[in-house]
């Protein structure tokens, strides 16, 4: 990406990284070692991991906004960038919005190291971004974006940023009703099918992502060559596809949650030559 340094960065990015809870709770090795488990034994269904870590233990306590102590130069450059990003997610659906019947309300991003508390119960860093509807915030563990480059393999500050904007992505979903109506389909759908349900909520965050990209770029002359392939690559190694063969060595479709690496790079493009979030009903959509 073109410099970022030096950009407006948004006020909306709450620090929990030094944030200490009492009460009793998984301890944060035993956490991981849990999710792993359900991640394996489940076919490697993302959508399993993410409901279990829902229901382990709460932190108690009240968690309350914390720098972290004594962060390191590289930490303290990747918030900064990180409120450069979300800034830009800001100019670009708030612009979008202003030809709409909808208001904007802008998203928190929360940052916190190895578990959180959120309106959506409690989660390990294990499970990766995330967006809680219920609080409309955004929460990311920055070691997250290390696991993207050395462990999944998509280097690049285009690729975290595509990262950020696919969870606002789900942040856009929520204020368009999207996901409420996702969620009014889980007890009358069977597994399969809410499944399919939820592919087709994350590949149109895939597109809005793409979204805000074709705009950043019109606006703020963002990208370099070499970006899209970053977003495009981000997108595929984050596939259920290729996350199961690394887990398990084979795919079980049925147990998608977030679409294949084509479908997922395939709908991030769609959003990015297009601009156009009338372009990206993914639930009326006759290929995924």
């Amino acid at each position: 990406m073109v410099s970022w340094k030096g950009r407006r960065q948004s006020s909306n990015v709450e620090d929990r990284r030094g944030m200490k809870s009492g009460g009793k709770a998984l301890g944060g090795g035993m956490t991981i070692i849990l999710l792993i488990a359900v991640f394996i034994f489940s076919g490697g269904d993302l959508g399993q991991v993410f409901r279990v870590a829902q229901q382990l233990p709460q932190q108690g306590g009240q968690q309350n906004a914390a720098p972290a102590e004594n962060p390191s130069p590289a930490e303290e450059e990747m918030r900064d960038f990180v409120a450069t990003i979300l800034a830009d997610t800001e100019d670009v659906w708030n612009e979008i919005f202003r030809g709409t019947d909808v208001s904007y309300r802008e998203p928190t991003l929360v940052i916190f190291r190895d578990g959180v508390s959120s309106a959506c119960g409690f989660n390990s860093s294990a499970v990766g971004p995330f967006y809680c509807p219920g609080d409309e915030k955004v929460y990311i563990d920055l070691g997250f974006f290390d696991q993207l480059e050395r462990q999944l393999n998509a280097p690049g500050d285009f690729a975290q940023a595509y990262v950020i904007a696919h969870e606002v992505g789900h942040h856009v979903q929520n204020l368009l009703g999207i996901t409420e109506m996702v969620q009014r389909e889980r007890g009358r759908l069977s597994e399969a099918e809410y499944n399919l349900l939820q592919v087709r909520l994350e590949l149109q965050a895939d597109f809005f992502a793409g979204v805000w990209a074709h705009h950043a770029e019109r606006m703020k002359n963002l990208l370099e060559p070499g970006d899209i392939e970053e977003g495009l690559n981000a997108a595929a190694m984050i596939g259920d596809d290729t996350l199961q063969k690394r887990a398990r060595g084979y795919v079980v479709e049925e147990s998608f949650t977030h679409g294949s690496a084509e479908q997922r790079a395939r709908w991030f493009r769609k959003g990015l030559e297009t601009g156009d979030i009338n372009q990206g009903d993914t639930f009326k959509a006759k290929k995924l």
